[in-house]
């Protein structure tokens, strides 16, 4: 079977009609029915019925579902086999968000080096939904990320809840209302519990969808804002942030996602090291001789229904 039928097949499931399909691709619509045409007759059964919301599965759609997202992360498992290069065993494809390659995706490429040497990594920064598309077809083993959204095939596993805490350069700055609160999009998630948390809060005067950008802005021109407490640990320990003590604490968990077909020692070993590294970072981050704190609100008690959190 040509993998591009079923690489097909898959985006139409995600995407939910053959338009939206088309266009994820970058092909034509024409070129997306032909290779549904194609895989209908290859299995000799329809696989979806087409109607004015998108396109739904048959029955015979549902049956090849458990298998398609397979037949791609094989065959993508065998290229990185055949371009295994001199002297390494294996080839390991990560992706992870542009925030969380410091510091914890750089530390687990140094726990790499130092444990598995042997094996050939590529690593690359991107967007939740391309990097988790990238998975589910096989081009990359591994996607690190804040809010994964479901796909068939992939496993998703938290490794860590990070802290967003309320910082401010200035004490007197504490309520979200004031002109200088930079309001950080941390996603549909965040929002929501921000807004319960502060239900007076309108429109900011600031809305930044970096966090990066957003620390380094208040931190050269004054004001508060929500940051992960291990972005802004170093300005803390200067005294040039402070945390607002009584504001409320939001978790922000990191989801390790992966292909489920996939039985591989070298993935085995990577997944190992995000979880000791993770379970270092936590305990670093928690007070010496004390028992952390329930947090106020949590972001993280469900998995996150929103893929999109740009925030730090």
């Amino acid at each position: 079977m040509d993998i591009e039928l079923a690489r097909t097949f898959l985006a139409i499931v995600e995407a939910g009609s053959f338009v939206r399909a088309a266009e994820r691709l970058n092909v034509t619509q024409t070129t997306v029915s032909a290779r549904v045409r194609s895989l209908e007759d290859q299995l000799r059964r329809p696989v979806f019925v087409r109607n004015k919301a998108g396109a739904t599965l048959t029955a015979a759609g549902e049956q090849f579902l458990r298998f398609a997202p397979t037949l791609v992360q094989v065959w993508e498992r065998a290229r990185h086999e055949v371009a295994i290069p001199a002297g390494r065993r294996a080839v390991l494809a990560i992706g992870g968000e542009l925030s969380l390659w410091n510091p914890l995706l750089l530390a687990w490429m140094v726990w790499m080096r130092n444990n598995a040497s042997d094996v050939a990594l590529r690593t690359q920064v991107g967007l939740p939904d391309g990097l988790l598309r990238q998975v589910g077809d096989g081009v990359l083993d591994l996607a690190v990320v804040y809010a994964p959204r479901h796909m068939p095939g992939l496993r998703v596993e938290m490794i860590m809840e990070e802290e967003l805490v309320h910082v401010t350069t200035d004490v007197t700055v504490s309520d979200v209302s004031d002109p200088d609160y930079v309001y950080v999009d941390w996603g549909e998630d965040f929002a929501a519990h921000h807004g319960m948390s502060f239900p007076q809060f309108s429109d900011p005067g600031l809305f930044v969808g970096l966090g990066p950008l957003a620390l380094d802005y208040i931190v050269q021109v004054g004001g508060a804002g929500y940051f992960r407490r291990r972005a802004v640990q170093p300005f803390l320990a200067s005294g040039r942030l402070k945390v607002i003590s009584r504001a409320p604490v939001f978790t922000h968990p990191v989801y390790a996602v992966y292909a489920e077909s996939i039985d591989s020692d070298v993935l085995g070993l990577a997944v190992e090291g995000l979880r000791e590294l993770a379970a270092d970072a936590e305990s670093q981050d928690r007070p010496r001789g004390k028992t952390p704190e329930a947090p106020s609100s949590s972001i993280g008690a469900i998995l996150p229904l929103n893929p999109s959190h740009r925030g730090l």
